[in-house]
C-alpha cells in the first residue's frame, strides 16, 4: 500500500526503499539458518477457520528456506534494477510497484505455508498478480495477450490441483502437508490426486504440455521477466514437486507424468532456443529446458532417497542457477540498450559471445561436477 505513494513522491528512486521489503524476508532467512542446519523446522500457527479444519500453519524446513532467501533475494535485486530501468514517467509506476511488491509477498507465503489450501490461496494470488506486471503495458497487444494467456493457463493448473489437494486433505483428516504426507491413500484414488497435483505444477512451472506460456510472457518489462524466470512463477511449481517428492516418489502415475513431461521439455526447450535469435527468447526457452531438468532431477532424487539430503540440509545450486538467469536477463537488456537490438545475429561479435557463453554456464552449472567433501 505504500509503495505507490512512495513512487508518486520519490519517482523511480522509490524502488530502492521498496526493495527493502523483499531484503527483510532474506534478512530473516539468513537470521534463522541455525535452527534449519540443525534439522529443525520453525514452525507459527494462527487459527483462521476453525470448523473447516482451516488454520493459517506456516513452517520452514530447509526447502522453504531456501525459497524463502530466493524469493526475497532476488526480488530485492529485481527491484532494485527497476529503478534504473524505468522512467519517473512511466505510466502506472506506482501500481506496478505495489503489485510487484505484493506478487514477492504472495510468493513468500506460498513457500511457508503447511496448510495445502492456504498454499493454494497463495497460488492463485500469484496467478492475479502475474497478470498485471505481465499486462503492465496496456497499450501493447503482446503483453495483453501474454498476460491473459499465462492468467488461463496458471489458473486452471491451479483449480486442478484444489481438487487433488481437496482429495488428499479429506482422506488424511487435515490439510496440512505435513501431516498429510503420512497418512497417505493408495490405488486408483492417489494416483488421480497426483495427477491433478502434478497439473498445477507443471502448468506453473511451464512444462509440457504448458511450455508455450512463458515465452509468450517475456513480452513484460525486463524486470519482470526476470523475476518470473529466477525466483516467482515458475519456482512455484519447481517448489512443490520438491516438497511432495519424497512422500510420492513411489507412485506410479508420479514418476511416469515427471518423467515423460521433463524429457519433453528439456528436448523441445533445448532444440527451440537453439533456432532463437531474440536474447529473450533465448533465455525463455533456455529457462523451461533447465526447469525441465530441475523436475526430473527431483524425480531421480526423490526415487534414490537422495532428496533427504535436500531436506536435512541447505545447497545453493538453486540460487546460484537463479541469480544467474537474473543476470542473464539483465545483460540482455543493457545489449538491447546499447546496440539498439534483440537480435543475438545483429550484435557486435565479442558481445554476442560473451552474452551466449554466460548463457550457457547457467545451464552447464546444473551438470558440474560437485566435490564430494
Amino acid at each position: 500500500m505504500l509503495a505507490p505513494a512512495l513512487v508518486r513522491r520519490l519517482g523511480r528512486r522509490a524502488f530502492y526503499l521498496v526493495a527493502a521489503a523483499p531484503a527483510a524476508a532474506t534478512a530473516w532467512a539468513l537470521a534463522h539458518l541455525s535452527p534449519v542446519l540443525d534439522g529443525r523446522a520453525v514452525v507459527e500457527e494462527y487459527a483462521w477457520v476453525p470448523r473447516l479444519r482451516l488454520d493459517v500453519a506456516l513452517r520452514v524446513t530447509t526447502l522453504s528456506w531456501l525459497m524463502v532467501l530466493l524469493v526475497g533475494g532476488v526480488g530485492a535485486l529485481a527491484l532494485a534494477y527497476c529503478a534504473r530501468y524505468f522512467d519517473d514517467r512511466e505510466p502506472g509506476l506506482g501500481r506496478f510497484a505495489g503489485v510487484f511488491v505484493g506478487f514477492a509477498g504472495a510468493m513468500l507465503g506460498l513457500v511457508v505455508s503447511d496448510n495445502l489450501v492456504v498454499m493454494y490461496v497463495f497460488w492463485e494470488l500469484t496467478t492475479v498478480l502475474s497478470y498485471l506486471l505481465i499486462g503492465h503495458d496496456a497499450a501493447s497487444r503482446a503483453s495483453r495477450a501474454a498476460a491473459g494467456q499465462a492468467l488461463v493457463v496458471t489458473t486452471l493448473g491451479g483449480l486442478a490441483m484444489l481438487v487433488g489437494v481437496i482429495m488428499l486433505g479429506q482422506h488424511a483428516g487435515s490439510y496440512r502437508w505435513s501431516q498429510v504426507a503420512t497418512n497417505l491413500p493408495d490405488g486408483a484414488y492417489l494416483s488421480v490426486a497426483v495427477v491433478l497435483l502434478l497439473a498445477g505444477a507443471l502448468s506453473k512451472s511451464a512444462v509440457f504440455p504448458f511450455s508455450f506460456w512463458l515465452p509468450a510472457a517475456m513480452a513484460a518489462p525486463t524486470p519482470v521477466s526476470a523475476y518470473l524466470h529466477a525466483a516467482a512463477m515458475v519456482k512455484a511449481g519447481v517448489f512443490l514437486v520438491g516438497l511432495v517428492a519424497p512422500a510420492l516418489a513411489d507412485v506410479a502415475s508420479w514418476r511416469a507424468v515427471l518423467l515423460g513431461a521433463g524429457v519433453v521439455t528439456m528436448l523441445f526447450g533445448g532444440w527451440t532456443a537453439l533456432r532463437q535469435h531474440d536474447l529473450k527468447l533465448l533465455l525463455a526457452y533456455g529457462t523451461v529446458t533447465v526447469v525441465a531438468v530441475t523436475v526430473t532431477a527431483l524425480l531421480a532424487a526423490a526415487t534414490t532417497m537422495v532428496l533427504v539430503r535436500l531436506v536435512r540440509g541447505p545447497s545453493t545450486v538453486d540460487h546460484i542457477v537463479a541469480v544467474d538467469v537474473l543476470v542473464a536477463i539483465v545483460i540482455c537488456a543493457i545489449a538491447t540498450e546499447a546496440a539498439w537490438t534483440r537480435d543475438a545475429t545483429a550484435l557486435p561479435l565479442p558481445v554476442g559471445l560473451s552474452i551466449l557463453g554466460f548463457i550457457g554456464s547457467v545451464s552447464v552449472g546444473r551438470f558440474a561436477p560437485r566435490s564430494r567433501r
